[in-house]
């Protein structure tokens, strides 16, 4: 029998996915890629915004005609979509077959064999998922890997739907985590990228003994030569301890993933997120006094209920100040079930477009010029893919999978080549706007 999986959204979901491919596999199930010969459809979706909400629908029905006119018997819906919307989504989707929330992924084997009633939404509680367990994963990427450490979060910010997508922050046990990155890196992984709802809060309870350092330090005694990155932090969670523990081990990614969301303090405090500016670029210097090479990514939003036209200058004469590595920029998505659409003063929708369109305009140019300086620089780069004889793919230290930029790597018949999944010292020779060029040295 031969199940195909679609996974939507972020990297935490693809993690979620590959567990589900895991069980599967372990019940004998064939993984396939082309949806058109499956038996069974799982679709593992994401309703963070809007859009994604839009596409995880729209996917949904796309390939629910492979129900009707193929070979396919049942379609699976899990994930943050049938989490959101409930036991109301059963009738809005009556193509589907089973539904699993976010603490039903375990139940993926029964679903897919039938063995759960039809048309049914299975709703755990997500609080009650066990962080003990041992994840039998499946990933066709063997290079490059997602390791979540926790689950959840367990903050207030009032435009997101996550805390109650998947309940309050609940941390692995490291021994746990350690365990999943060496046999990660036993299959050959060059490359562990940890993720959460909140990365750098790993360990901030009352039990905790240890936080975010002591599990990045303990990764980089698995294998030097593996690197290692952490994805998805927060800026009032990350201490001191963390930016010296990356400036102190060669294996970590000099790359702090911390979304701000905005700069101006109003917005900031209607938003739910407990800092100020003069806070954020105090930490921003830190980080590039303490970390030499340092690649900050964040992310924004704009449009947020009540932005004022102050606000928004404000917030580009921060962008300018700080001048990210990587930016990503959001127009704020509106629901009825967010705190924030409770807010006055909402922004149209062309007028945050129009925000977004300035912020990202002047991110391309601050991009272009921050990658400039590696011209003539040679750095390490982990070759991800080789589209066409003598050209190459890959990815730096600075540069994470999915969201950042690539590098090229040229070469000709005569010089050095190399394979997908080697990591290899490249001189960089041209700069784009996002992305570099170099050659195999």
């Amino acid at each position: 029998m031969q199940v195909y999986i679609e996974s939507l959204g972020c990297a935490r979901n693809q993690v979620d996915s590959e567990n589900m491919a895991g069980l599967l596999c372990l019940d004998d199930w064939t993984l396939i890629q082309d949806p058109a010969q499956a038996d069974v459809i799982v679709v593992n979706t994401c309703s963070f915004v809007e859009s994604a909400i839009n596409e995880s629908i729209d996917t949904i029905l796309e390939l629910a005609r492979f129900k009707k006119k193929g070979r396919c018997k049942r379609i699976i819906v899990a994930g943050c979509l049938p989490e959101r919307f409930r036991e109301a989504i059963t009738d809005a989707l009556p193509e589907v077959d089973q539904f699993l929330g976010t603490g039903a992924f375990s139940s993926i084997v029964d679903a897919v064999n039938g063995k759960l009633a039809t048309n049914t939404c299975i709703l755990p509680d997500p609080d009650q998922i066990s962080m003990e367990k041992t994840e039998v994963r499946h990933q066709d990427n063997v290079h490059t890997a997602y390791l979540k450490i926790a689950e959840g979060c367990s903050r207030h910010c009032t435009y997101c739907i996550i805390p109650r997508l998947r309940g309050r922050q609940k941390n692995r046990p490291l021994p746990k985590i350690l365990e999943e990155a060496g046999r990660l890196i036993g299959l050959g992984v060059k490359e562990l990228n940890l993720v959460a709802q909140d990365t750098t809060c790993y360990g901030n309870d009352s039990t905790a003994t240890f936080g975010l350092d002591s599990v990045l330090t303990n990764l980089t005694q698995l294998d030097e030569n593996v690197w290692i990155r952490f994805l998805y932090g927060h800026p009032e969670s990350i201490t001191n301890r963390i930016i010296e523990t990356v400036a102190s081990h060669g294996n970590l990614c000099p790359y702090f993933d911390l979304p701000v969301q905005h700069a101006a303090a109003n917005v900031l405090k209607n938003m739910g997120r407990n800092y100020g500016k003069q806070q954020l670029l105090h930490l921003f210097n830190r980080i590039r006094s303490t970390v030499p090479g340092a690649s900050i990514r964040t992310t924004l939003i704009v449009g947020f209920p009540g932005e004022t036209d102050a606000d928004f200058d404000e917030l580009m004469d921060f962008m300018e100040d700080v001048r990210f590595d990587h930016l990503g920029v959001f127009t704020y998505s509106d629901a009825q079930d967010l705190p924030s659409h409770r807010l006055p003063e909402h922004v149209p929708e062309e007028v945050a477009q129009s925000r977004y369109d300035s912020l990202m305009a002047r991110q391309m140019e601050i991009s272009a010029d921050n990658l400039a300086v590696m011209i003539g620089k040679t750095i390490p780069v982990l070759i991800e893919a080789s589209p066409e004889p003598h050209l190459y793919e890959g990815r730096s230290m600075v540069q994470a999978p999915e969201v950042d930029g690539i590098t090229f790597v040229q070469t000709t018949p005569d010089e050095i080549q190399t394979s997908v999944g080697e990591i290899v010292p490249v001189k960089i020779t041209q700069a784009l706007e996002y992305d570099l060029i170099g050659k195999i040295v």
